[in-house]
Protein backbone atom coordinates (compact mmCIF):
# COMPACT_ATOMS: atom_id res chain seq x y z
CA UNK A 1 0.00 0.00 0.00
CA UNK A 2 1.29 3.66 -0.77
CA UNK A 3 1.45 6.46 1.80
CA UNK A 4 -1.81 8.40 2.09
CA UNK A 5 -1.78 12.26 1.56
CA UNK A 6 -4.07 12.33 4.13
CA UNK A 7 -1.40 10.59 6.79
CA UNK A 8 1.60 12.56 5.03
CA UNK A 9 -0.44 15.58 6.30
CA UNK A 10 -0.79 14.32 9.76
CA UNK A 11 2.85 13.91 10.23
CA UNK A 12 3.82 16.92 9.07
CA UNK A 13 1.53 18.62 11.32
CA UNK A 14 2.16 16.51 14.27
CA UNK A 15 6.15 17.50 14.20
CA UNK A 16 7.47 21.18 13.34
CA UNK A 17 9.06 20.95 10.00
CA UNK A 18 9.45 16.93 11.02
CA UNK A 19 12.71 17.52 11.39
CA UNK A 20 14.08 15.97 14.73
CA UNK A 21 18.13 16.26 14.26
CA UNK A 22 19.26 18.46 17.34
CA UNK A 23 21.30 20.40 15.01
CA UNK A 24 22.15 20.39 11.42
CA UNK A 25 25.01 18.72 9.81
CA UNK A 26 25.80 16.76 6.88
CA UNK A 27 23.36 14.26 8.49
CA UNK A 28 19.81 14.98 9.61
CA UNK A 29 17.22 12.96 10.72
CA UNK A 30 13.80 13.56 10.50
CA UNK A 31 10.43 11.96 9.55
CA UNK A 32 9.66 11.35 5.66
CA UNK A 33 7.03 13.97 5.18
CA UNK A 34 6.59 13.09 1.24
CA UNK A 35 6.08 10.18 -1.02
CA UNK A 36 9.47 10.16 -2.13
CA UNK A 37 11.38 9.95 0.85
CA UNK A 38 9.27 7.38 2.73
CA UNK A 39 9.91 5.73 -0.91
CA UNK A 40 13.37 6.28 -1.01
CA UNK A 41 13.34 4.54 2.65
CA UNK A 42 11.60 1.79 1.41
CA UNK A 43 14.47 1.15 -1.63
CA UNK A 44 17.48 1.64 1.02
CA UNK A 45 15.57 -1.40 2.93
CA UNK A 46 15.18 -3.70 -0.25
CA UNK A 47 18.71 -2.84 -1.02
CA UNK A 48 19.61 -4.23 2.71
CA UNK A 49 17.72 -6.79 3.24
CA UNK A 50 17.17 -8.21 -0.19
CA UNK A 51 20.20 -7.65 -2.12
CA UNK A 52 22.83 -7.47 0.90
CA UNK A 53 21.01 -10.32 3.07
CA UNK A 54 19.07 -12.21 0.42
CA UNK A 55 15.75 -11.97 1.99
CA UNK A 56 12.42 -13.20 0.30
CA UNK A 57 10.51 -10.30 -1.28
CA UNK A 58 8.03 -11.04 -3.82
CA UNK A 59 8.64 -7.57 -5.75
CA UNK A 60 10.55 -6.45 -8.67
CA UNK A 61 10.23 -2.70 -8.65
CA UNK A 62 13.34 -2.67 -5.94
CA UNK A 63 11.25 -1.50 -2.86
CA UNK A 64 10.81 -3.17 0.29
CA UNK A 65 6.60 -2.80 1.06
CA UNK A 66 4.61 -4.41 2.99
CA UNK A 67 0.54 -3.78 4.53
CA UNK A 68 1.91 -1.99 7.79
CA UNK A 69 3.84 0.75 5.54
CA UNK A 70 1.08 2.90 4.96
CA UNK A 71 0.09 3.61 8.56
CA UNK A 72 4.30 3.63 10.00
CA UNK A 73 5.59 7.06 10.76
CA UNK A 74 9.12 6.68 9.20
CA UNK A 75 12.38 7.79 10.53
CA UNK A 76 15.09 8.85 7.75
CA UNK A 77 18.46 10.07 8.11
CA UNK A 78 19.75 12.30 4.83
CA UNK A 79 23.05 12.60 4.18
CA UNK A 80 22.38 16.40 3.01
CA UNK A 81 26.12 16.63 1.02
CA UNK A 82 24.72 13.78 -1.38
CA UNK A 83 20.85 14.50 -1.12
CA UNK A 84 20.34 10.52 -0.33
CA UNK A 85 18.43 8.31 2.32
CA UNK A 86 21.22 6.83 4.25
CA UNK A 87 19.28 4.87 7.69
CA UNK A 88 15.90 4.43 8.08
CA UNK A 89 13.71 3.15 11.06
CA UNK A 90 9.84 3.07 11.14
CA UNK A 91 7.53 3.22 13.72
CA UNK A 92 3.89 1.89 14.06
CA UNK A 93 1.59 3.94 16.24
CA UNK A 94 -1.51 2.80 18.26
CA UNK A 95 -3.61 4.42 16.60
CA UNK A 96 -2.58 3.24 12.99
CA UNK A 97 -2.25 -0.64 14.61
CA UNK A 98 -5.73 -0.26 15.56
CA UNK A 99 -6.71 0.85 11.85
CA UNK A 100 -4.85 -1.88 10.42
CA UNK A 101 -6.63 -4.31 13.06
CA UNK A 102 -2.83 -6.12 13.23
CA UNK A 103 1.09 -4.98 14.76
CA UNK A 104 3.96 -6.81 12.70
CA UNK A 105 4.55 -8.68 15.77
CA UNK A 106 1.38 -10.36 15.91
CA UNK A 107 2.78 -12.02 12.40
CA UNK A 108 5.17 -13.95 14.42
CA UNK A 109 3.96 -14.44 18.23
CA UNK A 110 1.14 -14.58 20.21
CA UNK A 111 0.74 -11.45 21.89
CA UNK A 112 -2.17 -11.80 24.24
CA UNK A 113 0.41 -10.79 27.29
CA UNK A 114 0.49 -7.33 25.94
CA UNK A 115 -3.19 -6.85 25.63
CA UNK A 116 -2.99 -4.75 28.39
CA UNK A 117 -0.24 -2.48 26.66
CA UNK A 118 -1.26 -2.14 23.38
CA UNK A 119 -2.61 1.23 23.60
CA UNK A 120 0.23 2.73 24.71
CA UNK A 121 2.80 0.36 22.84
CA UNK A 122 4.77 1.71 19.47
CA UNK A 123 6.47 -0.78 17.53
CA UNK A 124 9.86 -0.26 15.65
CA UNK A 125 11.14 -2.12 12.59
CA UNK A 126 12.63 -2.45 9.50
CA UNK A 127 15.70 -0.77 11.32
CA UNK A 128 18.61 -0.27 8.40
CA UNK A 129 21.68 1.31 7.29
CA UNK A 130 23.32 1.92 4.15
CA UNK A 131 26.61 -0.25 3.99
CA UNK A 132 28.70 2.70 3.20
CA UNK A 133 27.56 4.21 6.30
CA UNK A 134 28.06 1.52 9.19
CA UNK A 135 31.65 2.35 10.69
CA UNK A 136 34.42 5.33 10.31
CA UNK A 137 33.28 8.43 9.78
CA UNK A 138 30.09 7.82 8.85
CA UNK A 139 29.09 5.51 11.56
CA UNK A 140 26.74 8.44 13.62
CA UNK A 141 23.71 7.17 11.71
CA UNK A 142 22.85 4.71 14.13
CA UNK A 143 22.71 8.04 16.37
CA UNK A 144 21.16 9.68 14.72
CA UNK A 145 18.48 6.98 14.49
CA UNK A 146 18.57 6.62 17.88
CA UNK A 147 18.14 10.67 18.78
CA UNK A 148 15.37 10.63 16.50
CA UNK A 149 13.21 7.71 17.52
CA UNK A 150 13.79 9.81 21.04
CA UNK A 151 12.56 12.25 20.72
CA UNK A 152 9.98 10.89 18.56
CA UNK A 153 9.22 8.94 21.89
CA UNK A 154 9.11 12.41 24.15
CA UNK A 155 6.66 14.29 21.34
CA UNK A 156 4.32 11.78 21.37
CA UNK A 157 4.25 10.32 25.36
CA UNK A 158 5.59 7.18 24.41
CA UNK A 159 5.29 4.42 27.30
CA UNK A 160 6.30 1.56 25.56
CA UNK A 161 8.68 0.91 22.97
CA UNK A 162 8.66 -2.86 21.56
CA UNK A 163 10.08 -4.55 17.96
CA UNK A 164 11.47 -7.93 17.05
CA UNK A 165 15.57 -7.79 17.12
CA UNK A 166 16.91 -9.42 14.35
CA UNK A 167 20.10 -12.31 14.27
CA UNK A 168 20.99 -13.40 10.75
CA UNK A 169 20.66 -17.45 10.88
CA UNK A 170 23.16 -17.97 7.93
CA UNK A 171 25.72 -19.02 10.50
CA UNK A 172 23.21 -21.60 11.48
CA UNK A 173 21.96 -21.66 15.24
CA UNK A 174 25.23 -22.74 17.71
CA UNK A 175 26.08 -18.72 18.11
CA UNK A 176 21.95 -17.72 18.77
CA UNK A 177 21.89 -20.67 21.38
CA UNK A 178 24.16 -18.67 22.95
CA UNK A 179 23.01 -15.95 22.45
CA UNK A 180 19.44 -17.43 23.83
CA UNK A 181 20.71 -17.95 26.85
CA UNK A 182 22.52 -14.99 27.66
CA UNK A 183 19.20 -13.37 27.05
CA UNK A 184 17.12 -15.74 28.64
CA UNK A 185 19.42 -15.99 31.77
CA UNK A 186 19.94 -11.72 32.01
CA UNK A 187 16.77 -9.81 30.16
CA UNK A 188 13.81 -12.00 30.57
CA UNK A 189 10.80 -10.03 30.94
CA UNK A 190 8.82 -10.53 33.70
CA UNK A 191 6.15 -13.62 33.32
CA UNK A 192 3.24 -11.09 33.05
CA UNK A 193 4.70 -9.89 29.48
CA UNK A 194 6.03 -13.17 28.03
CA UNK A 195 4.95 -13.94 24.53
CA UNK A 196 4.62 -17.28 22.52
CA UNK A 197 6.46 -17.08 18.99
CA UNK A 198 4.12 -18.45 16.58
CA UNK A 199 7.21 -20.34 14.51
CA UNK A 200 10.15 -21.19 16.88
CA UNK A 201 13.83 -21.88 15.66
CA UNK A 202 14.28 -25.94 14.83
CA UNK A 203 17.40 -27.72 16.36
CA UNK A 204 18.82 -25.05 18.58
CA UNK A 205 21.80 -27.27 20.60
CA UNK A 206 23.01 -26.82 23.69
CA UNK A 207 25.37 -23.57 23.57
CA UNK A 208 29.59 -24.15 23.63
CA UNK A 209 30.22 -21.59 26.56
CA UNK A 210 31.50 -19.11 24.08
CA UNK A 211 30.35 -15.51 24.39
CA UNK A 212 27.60 -14.78 22.04
CA UNK A 213 27.79 -12.04 19.48
CA UNK A 214 24.87 -9.29 19.65
CA UNK A 215 23.12 -7.17 17.17
CA UNK A 216 24.01 -3.40 17.97
CA UNK A 217 20.27 -2.61 18.07
CA UNK A 218 19.62 -5.03 20.02
CA UNK A 219 22.37 -4.44 22.41
CA UNK A 220 21.22 -0.74 22.36
CA UNK A 221 17.57 -2.21 23.44
CA UNK A 222 18.96 -3.69 26.93
CA UNK A 223 21.29 -0.83 27.48
CA UNK A 224 18.62 0.85 28.14
CA UNK A 225 16.60 -1.67 29.99
CA UNK A 226 14.54 -3.16 27.50
CA UNK A 227 13.27 -6.68 28.37
CA UNK A 228 13.53 -9.93 25.87
CA UNK A 229 9.49 -10.79 25.96
CA UNK A 230 10.68 -14.95 25.79
CA UNK A 231 11.75 -17.31 23.16
CA UNK A 232 12.90 -16.27 19.38
CA UNK A 233 10.59 -16.59 16.41
CA UNK A 234 12.19 -17.59 12.73
CA UNK A 235 11.29 -15.10 10.05
CA UNK A 236 11.66 -17.44 7.00
CA UNK A 237 11.10 -14.60 4.85
CA UNK A 238 14.12 -12.95 5.97
CA UNK A 239 15.90 -16.38 7.41
CA UNK A 240 17.09 -13.95 10.84
CA UNK A 241 15.82 -15.43 14.48
CA UNK A 242 13.44 -12.15 16.14
CA UNK A 243 13.53 -11.53 19.44
CA UNK A 244 10.71 -9.59 20.92
CA UNK A 245 11.79 -6.69 22.71
CA UNK A 246 10.14 -4.35 25.38
CA UNK A 247 11.24 -1.37 26.15
CA UNK A 248 8.88 0.44 29.01
CA UNK A 249 10.64 3.78 29.09
CA UNK A 250 9.87 4.61 32.61
CA UNK A 251 12.41 1.85 33.22
CA UNK A 252 15.35 3.92 31.48
CA UNK A 253 18.15 4.96 33.08
CA UNK A 254 18.55 8.38 33.75
CA UNK A 255 21.47 8.68 31.91
CA UNK A 256 19.66 6.89 28.82
CA UNK A 257 16.64 8.78 28.99
CA UNK A 258 18.66 12.35 28.96
CA UNK A 259 20.34 11.31 25.96
CA UNK A 260 17.79 9.15 24.48
CA UNK A 261 14.64 11.66 24.99
CA UNK A 262 16.71 15.08 24.86
CA UNK A 263 16.91 15.82 28.51
CA UNK A 264 13.14 14.75 29.37
CA UNK A 265 13.61 12.22 32.38
CA UNK A 266 10.16 11.27 32.42
CA UNK A 267 7.13 11.40 29.67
Amino acid sequence: MQLSSTHTALRADRFSGSDLSPQRSQLSVKLADTRALVEAAQRLRYRVFVDELGASIDRHDGRDVDQFDALCDHLVVIDEQRDKVVGTYRILPPWGARKLGQRYCETEFRIDALRPLLNDLFEAGRACIHPAYRSGQHGAVLSHLWSGLGRYASQNNVKYLGGCASVPLDAGTSDLSALRAELMTRHLAPIEYRIEPIRGIPDLVSPDGGKPSMPALLRAYLRMGAWVCGEPAWDTQFDVADFFVLLPVQRMAPRYAKHFLGGATTL
